[in-house]
């Protein structure tokens, strides 16, 4: 059993945390408008590896009810890869409204192994996080007078999301949103930009050349030089000052680079997850 068939089934018979106690929609603005549309997502995979998949999609169907709800409306595809849903609910327990979408890459090589361990600790993490961070303000709000009447008409929502940015026959880029809201929001994105075929991931320099530094500092500047909201931090307040390899991006469709930047790294919060379009 390859890492990819294990994940999926370690996420399909995990059971729902009962800890996650509540639902809040503020807070989760980013990352779901364009994503919902999208129902079940699937990438292309060679033609040669047709039966794998379909192997994949018939474990999925025997082990879980909303993979094969999912999965009703997926055509058969040839291409390279494959990017599957392997754990997708939703449901509300003791109040919580709790939605999950985990994406998992299927393809040969260790490139789809490293990327879907790496969001299965993503994802394991962010859901000890949002109850560790409930489970503190329950305790703070009794502290304070608070009573188990009134708590139960608090709320919170967690989430998990992806979306596909752009794909070839043989590249793909995503984005994985975490986020919790109740008093107040977060929200983190990851991005991974795959070239399956050389089993490798796509660099800026891939894409922009030797010059993307330079390349991608002129467009954040430029987009702060322009803005008028007062949000960005100056350099001596620990905001911007150069993009380096660990700075996040995604491709569009088009081929093009926007560049992504956490909450609070080079705004103020108001600001949220900072997302810069690159002309080269």
């Amino acid at each position: 059993m390859n890492e990819f068939k294990r994940a999926r089934k370690e996420y399909e018979s995990t059971p729902i945390p009962e800890e996650l106690d509540a639902r809040v929609r503020a807070g989760i603005r980013q990352g779901r408008t364009s994503s919902r549309s999208r129902g079940y997502k699937v990438v292309r995979r060679t033609a040669g590896s047709v039966a794998a998949c379909l192997a994949v999609l018939m474990a999925g169907l025997n082990v879980s009810p909303t993979f094969a709800a999912a999965a009703a409306d997926v055509p058969v595809l040839g291409g390279l890869f494959q990017v599957l849903t392997i754990r997708d609910y939703e449901t509300v327990e003791n109040g919580i409204d709790y939605k999950v979408s985990v994406p998992g890459v299927e393809s040969e090589g260790d490139l789809a192994e490293k990327v879907n361990a790496e969001i299965q600790e993503r994802v394991d993490a962010h859901l000890a996080q949002a109850q560790a961070d409930w489970d503190d303000y329950k305790d703070a709000f009794l502290a304070t007078g608070g009573t188990e009447e009134e708590w139960a008409d608090r709320e919170m929502n967690v989430l998990i999301d992806y979306e596909i940015k752009s794909q070839t026959d043989t590249t793909v880029s995503f984005v994985v949103d975490f986020a919790e809201g109740w008093v107040a929001a977060m929200q983190q994105r990851y991005c991974y930009n795959l070239d399956l075929a050389n089993d490798k991931d796509i660099t800026l320099a891939d894409v922009l050349g030797e010059d993307w530094v330079g390349i991608c500092n002129d467009a954040v500047n430029a987009k702060i030089a322009a803005d008028e909201s007062g949000l960005f931090f100056t350099p001596e307040q620990g905001g911007f000052t150069t993009v380096d390899d660990a700075t996040s991006f995604y491709l569009n469709e088009d081929g093009s680079v926007t560049l992504v930047f956490p909450e609070y790294s080079i705004a103020a919060g108001a600001a949220g997850i900072v997302e810069i379009p690159v002309v080269a």
